[in-house]
């Protein structure tokens, strides 16, 4: 079989680190990301405290070593597009995710975005579990940049689709997961924007809820919103996305039509 095709990629050191931006040159694509790279700086010892950091720190004991978490991305993600991200732990999946999502700016390349970005990245991002699921809901729209009267019109249905009338008011670190889980996707998707972000969260919901989240995330697909959805379940990658990408050890592996990325991932693991 042959393996969906993956475009060439090229280092481009000289590029200067530009955050994600928007741009009118972008036409039918909804995020492109152009020589793209993130390098992380980590120490070569595990330190078990800030503490013990700062000790080595001023002793001058501290080694560090340089890694690539993404590197040499070029990718072109159209509007109305639903696409999976597939690949073992720590390849880079959610690395891409939080480029497109401002969260993270590369080290070389661009991200170049065309539309409003809601982000449902990993558990518990953007919530403070000191606040009330109320306050957090307000909290979440002022950072996607809705005003208060604005989310004030939201709240009710927001709540509703979480279903947690009997929470709301408690606060988030008492919730379980599933209820943190349910609560972010009702915020992120409520506002309807041109590109919802989901990082593997889904997972977490129960059966029901994975089935209501789903049906939402179809009603975006039917309005033309553009999806990016890492997962680890091919069979819900295979329902529910145009495209998938499959990143293997910061790189691009494959990319193109869902089944054959799929299978020739598949193939690439242990038997």
């Amino acid at each position: 079989m042959n393996l969906p095709t993956v475009s060439e990629h090229k280092p481009s050191p000289e590029t200067t680190p530009i955050p994600a931006l928007s741009s009118p040159a972008l036409a039918n694509e909804a995020v492109r990301l152009e020589n793209v790279g993130v390098r992380y700086r980590v120490a070569d010892e595990r330190i078990q405290s800030l503490k013990e950091y700062m000790i080595r720190w001023l002793q001058r004991r501290v080694q560090h070593r340089h890694f690539w978490a993404l590197q040499d991305i070029n990718l072109s993600i159209y509007r109305g597009e639903t696409i999976g991200f597939i690949g073992h732990n720590g390849a880079g999946k959610s690395t891409m995710l939080k480029l497109v999502a401002r969260v993270l700016r590369p080290t070389t390349g661009r991200v170049l975005v065309n539309g409003q970005v809601a982000p449902l990245l990993e558990f518990g991002a953007g919530f403070h579990p000191e606040l009330t699921g109320r306050e957090n809901v307000y909290l979440n729209g002022a950072l996607l940049g809705f005003s208060r009267k604005e989310m004030a019109e939201k709240f009710n249905r927001i709540v509703d689709f979480a279903e947690l009338w009997d929470f709301i008011d408690a606060p988030v670190r008492t919730y379980s997961s599933g209820m943190w889980t349910r609560l972010g996707f009702a915020v992120a998707t409520d506002i309807q924007p041109d590109i919802l972000i989901i990082d593997e969260v889904l997972s977490v919901g129960d059966e029901a809820f994975q089935r209501k989240s789903a049906a939402r995330m179809q009603e975006f697909r039917q309005r033309g919103a553009t999806i990016l959805f890492v997962s680890h379940d091919m069979l819900t990658i295979e329902k529910m996305c145009h495209r998938a990408v499959w990143i293997d050890h910061a790189h691009i592996k494959a990319v193109g039509k869902v089944s054959d990325v799929v299978y020739a991932y598949r193939q690439s693991q242990p038997h």
